[in-house]
């Protein structure tokens, strides 16, 4: 009986992923839209990368430069 049952599903799950004819129209609105969509979230996916990664390496850069440039300076 569940073998059954888990064969059944199995079916339901492989018929629902197969693809299907789609007759579907999207307007010139909606695909601009899409577009922009996708090219503000490519945007945010490389602001946040450069944000955690570029900045934290620069700000180590900036410290190793005042560092050397304390061990360079003449005491007085």
């Amino acid at each position: 009986m569940l073998r059954g049952t888990f064969h059944a599903l199995v079916l339901a799950a492989v018929l629902a992923t197969l693809p299907q004819a789609a007759e579907a129209y999207i307007g010139p609105g909606a695909g601009i839209s899409a577009i922009g969509t996708v090219v503000a979230l490519l945007g945010a996916l490389a602001l946040m990368i450069v944000g955690f990664v570029w900045y934290p390496i620069k700000r180590l850069r900036r410290k190793m430069r005042a560092e050397k440039e304390d061990r360079e300076s003449p005491s007085v």
